[in-house]
């Protein structure tokens, strides 16, 4: 890789840095683990920049990266990792932004999430970040339609889960 492509890979990992966080956030129970899984995924982004053509938005390229890195690597342990407590997680927004029960709410929230499988985790983690079916199918690599009813039966299960 030059050393043009260095500054260009550098500079766009910067400014998405979030997406590796987010990914991060929903794959590992603690600061430690979240520091190994974005180190890993950086690794493997940086591997896989020289092939980057450009077909695919740099940000659907990097959720696709970091989803398939921590969905390996949760596969390659075999074993379930647990989530962290929400207010002991370091995020670069300030604590005053959230009333208690919002903190209520995400806490509920990601200990539901906990409860579904890679695929389905990655699916509603996109759904989040305001992605449509079309880039959500892009970055599972899955149809339009398969992400749709995907999505649908993930709603329905969350609701159950949330609503007992």
């Amino acid at each position: 890789m030059t050393e043009v492509e260095k500054k260009e890979f550098v500079t766009l990992l910067e400014k998405h840095q979030n997406i590796v966080h987010k990914v991060c956030r929903l794959y590992t129970n603690n600061y430690d683990a979240h520091n190994d899984l974005f180190q890993e995924i950086t690794i493997q982004l940086f591997k896989a920049y020289p092939k980057f053509r450009g077909d695919a938005k740099f940000s659907t390229w990097m959720y696709r990266i970091g989803l398939n890195t921590a969905i390996t690597l949760y596969r390659k342990s075999k074993r379930r990792i647990q989530t962290q407590e929400f207010d002991t997680v370091e995020f670069k927004i300030s604590q005053e932004e959230y009333d208690d029960t919002t903190e209520q709410q995400l806490k509920l929230m990601y200990q539901a999430l906990q409860q579904l499988n890679d695929i389905d985790k990655a699916l509603v983690f996109l759904y989040l970040e305001d992605k449509n079916y079309s880039e959500i199918s892009e970055t599972l690599g899955i149809s339009e339609v398969n992400a749709r009813v995907k999505m649908n039966r993930v709603k329905t299960k969350l609701r159950t889960i949330l609503n007992p």
